[in-house]
């Protein structure tokens, strides 16, 4: 962020704190604001959430940025304290460059980092990497840092590694450090325009986060076809930073999706036996619904009802609905069940039909192979993967071709109302209200910033 100019700072530490845009977080209980290096305008609710079981702080990144004009002003030279650089390793990049950059004027400090056995990750310079060093004003070394491994999970836990190198009197001397990410809780917000991954970008949100929303809400939203332009989401999930920048996410703690103007919510809830799962904000548990579809982000090809059929050019009656999709796709059963038949079956191919129980059954065909270890009577979880696409069978190209039965009579699974599984009740309900009051209030606040939103678009 400092490349076209410097910027005056007093140690490593703050140097590599500076945030890019305007945060939401809890401290003391309350919602705050704070400014980084960037400045931007939008509402600001502040609500003093309830306990939660978490001390992680609570952080909203604005969407719109407006950047301070570029280059920095040069520094003053009546600084006698050391000046930060920063600059992202670009493709093609040499050491040289980057200290040219840096503005590092060191004499013996390149032949050090080419021939140091502690400074081997120098060598793997890795685009969009980071490199910051501080010099005088005469482009002497204080101390560089090379960020090679912003966050990397070992054992459930980010962790940060970097290389840092400062001047030993004699020459320079080279260590690799490692710290900890810092949980942290976020919240963001956006609406649909073009496409799901394209409004998480717009906010921020990383895709592993857009990923568990259609895993979590896929019983309720079919991403595939439902998804309308204004269509809104509000989420609030782990993150896990270091220095300021994110590393990692964790799983999604609450979540709102406005489709077609109604509201589909989940929460994260921990149950009494240690494991948890997705409830809505009245405690109906979403695990156990079924999802819509068994691959994600694909297209339909044929849906339920007469067709042509595509080999045998009669009218006939197809009773499922084909999902056409790259061949090795993977292939997820849309509920928990036990696998009934798995092996090929004339026009099916290779397929999986899995029992949910003794009402419900699905049926995945034409599949390329199945997945390692499956095999009758096996039980597998909603969302485990069952197989791959492929085009066995009566089947002109690679695509899925799924059923959703009703005791044993296929029914079509796009428009079926689908099963709803229990609600929380006694002991456990009331822990779960005092669980989800602040992610209420949470899910409010971010439903407030988009109402101003839209009324200062529309000025």
């Amino acid at each position: 962020m400092f490349e076209k100019g410097t910027l005056f700072h007093p140690s490593k530490a703050e140097a590599h704190s500076a945030h890019h845009s305007r945060f939401l977080y809890i401290r003391n209980g309350f919602v705050c604001l704070t400014l980084g290096l960037f400045v931007a305008a939008a509402a600001l609710a502040v609500v003093k959430p309830g306990d939660t079981d978490t001390a992680m702080p609570l952080v909203h990144a604005v969407r719109r940025t407006l950047a301070l004009p570029e280059p920095f002003p040069a520094p003053s030279a009546k600084f006698d304290q050391p000046f930060v650089n920063q600059t992202q390793i670009r493709a093609g990049d040499t050491l040289a460059a980057l200290l040219q950059r840096l503005r590092v004027r060191e004499p013996g400090l390149q032949k050090f980092l080419t021939y140091d056995k502690n400074a081997r990750s120098i060598h793997m310079l890795m685009p969009g990497r980071s490199m910051v060093a501080a010099v005088d004003r005469d482009g002497h070394l204080a101390w560089l840092r090379y960020e090679h491994t912003p966050g990397v999970r070992e054992g459930g836990r980010y962790v940060a590694k970097w290389l840092d190198v400062e001047p030993d009197g004699s020459g320079f001397v080279a260590q690799e450090s490692s710290e900890e990410a810092h949980p942290q809780v976020r919240m963001a917000e956006g609406s649909i325009d073009s496409s799901l991954y394209a409004a998480t970008d717009e906010a921020g949100i990383p895709d592993a986060i857009t990923q568990q929303m259609t895993d979590i809400l896929g019983s309720k939203i079919d991403f595939l076809q439902d998804l309308r332009a204004d269509d809104r989401f509000r989420v609030v999930y782990q993150s896990y930073t270091h220095d300021g920048t994110e590393v990692g996410t964790g799983r999604i703690l609450a979540l709102q999706f406005i489709n077609r103007g109604h509201p589909h919510e989940a929460v994260w809830f921990d149950g009494k036996d240690g494991s948890g799962a997705y409830y809505d904000f009245d405690g109906h548990s979403l695990k156990g619904a079924f999802l819509r579809t068994a691959l994600q982000f694909t297209r339909i090809s044929s849906t339920f009802g007469m067709r042509l059929h595509p080999l045998h050019r009669k009218w006939t009656s197809h009773q499922g609905v084909d999902y056409a999709a790259p061949r090795g796709t993977p292939i997820h059963s849309t509920s928990d069940g036990t696998v009934e038949f798995i092996g090929r079956q004339n026009g099916y191919g290779n397929v999986v039909i899995i029992r949910h129980d003794r009402h419900y059954s699905t049926l995945y065909a034409h599949q390329s192979r199945f997945a390692a270890g499956l095999k009758r009577g096996a039980k597998v979880r909603q969302g485990q993967l069952i197989g791959y696409v492929g085009a066995t069978g009566w089947a002109t190209g690679p695509h899925l071709h799924y059923e959703f039965r009703v005791d044993g009579h296929p029914v079509d699974p796009l428009s079926v109302k689908l099963p709803i599984a229990r609600r929380l009740e006694g002991t456990q309900l009331a822990a779960f209200e005092h669980k989800v009051a602040p992610y209420r209030q949470h899910i409010r606040m971010l439903a407030e910033l988009q109402r101003h939103d839209i009324q200062v678009a529309s000025r």
